[in-house]
């Protein structure tokens, strides 16, 4: 019997990107910690600041190309892809020759990866002038109705990325055509049906082209970045979030939905915390039996290579109080 694999895209270019290389080296190096079949499928992002970006905003932070071209090489290196997750909703034609990006995109031109899309007219550019990459349907599209999300995956997407809010609804879900072409977002650190989803996105937006404008201008002309707060929950840890129905345990993963014919799994957190990120792929990735020595093997790597730092009292002289 072949053995199956069951993908997880991991989140981050950037922030995350050598916490994801270390996992990594665990999953090469400790396989018996690992569930049957896991494979790391994709690390997802952008490299801020970048106006197609959508998702997450980066707060003013820039890559360098040296930087850009390493994170490529090293993940491609493994056989991993790089997902650009280029979800904008508000993109004009003139965005779309924004150097930045197109620089992007360029770097990774090597047939092996992929990039994540909502806007239409950024969809046909990408077909056009970058034939290689796999283009993924973003679950920002929200696609509700089952007919049309089955028409979705007769189209031409590597992957379909289920709205999160369809999670747990089997009803709706054991309809689904294309199982192997359906990505499902596990995590979602959103409420479920987030009244505010669809807004946070267009201020994201706003906030990414407001930073890029400001950098031309002289400091008095700069306008401020437009300030969001989420009122819905979305700071919650992986803990508060378990009982939401958007979000999918790791034994119901492995349980219910890898027998029903899905095997493409997203965790969200190109923002979260490494220590959130570690428990979240543990969570999800490793046997229960090993999920604490796994957890332990991974922290004290990050230590001994500098990446966590263990602050210690400087030195003092004793002196005998008075």
């Amino acid at each position: 019997m072949e053995k199956r694999e069951i993908k997880f895209h991991l989140p981050g270019l950037r922030y995350n990107y050598p916490l994801n290389m270390f996992w990594v080296s665990m999953l090469e190096e400790y396989p018996e910690f690992f569930r049957e079949g896991v494979k790391i499928a994709s690390f997802f992002g952008e490299f801020p600041t970048s106006l197609w970006n959508g998702g997450r905003f980066s707060g003013g932070d820039q890559c360098d190309a040296r930087f850009i071209n390493e994170v490529v090489r090293g993940a491609n290196s493994k056989g991993i892809p790089i997902r650009y997750t280029y979800t904008n909703p508000s993109l004009t034609e003139a965005d779309l020759k924004d150097e930045y990006c197109n620089y992007c995109m360029k770097v990774a031109d090597n047939g092996m990866n992929e990039v994540l899309v909502v806007s239409p007219i950024l969809e046909e550019y990408i077909r056009k002038n970058y034939p290689g990459y796999k283009v993924n349907s973003s679950t920002c599209k929200a696609i509700k109705d089952i007919d049309e999300l089955n028409e979705e995956t007769r189209k031409d997407y590597y992957l379909v990325v289920l709205d999160q809010n369809r999670n747990n609804q089997f009803d709706f879900i054991e309809k689904i055509e294309n199982k192997d072409k359906i990505e499902i977002l596990v995590n979602s650190c959103c409420i479920p049906n987030c009244p505010k989803q669809a807004e946070h996105y267009e201020i994201i937006a706003k906030q990414e082209r407001v930073e890029l404008e400001n950098r031309k201008l002289p400091p008095q002309l700069r306008r401020p970045i437009p300030e969001w707060t989420c009122v819905c929950g979305y700071r919650k840890t992986p803990y508060t979030r378990k009982g939401h129905s958007n979000v999918i345990p790791s034994e119901a993963l492995w349980d219910t939905y890898v027998p029903m014919g899905f095997t493409n799994f997203k965790l969200e957190g190109r923002t979260a915390s490494w220590f959130s990120l570690m428990d979240t792929y543990c969570d999800y990735m490793i046997k229960p039996e090993y999920k604490d020595e796994a957890r332990f093997t991974l922290v004290t790597r990050l230590q001994s290579s500098g990446f966590i730092r263990v602050m210690t009292p400087p030195p003092t002289p004793f002196v005998l109080p008075k």
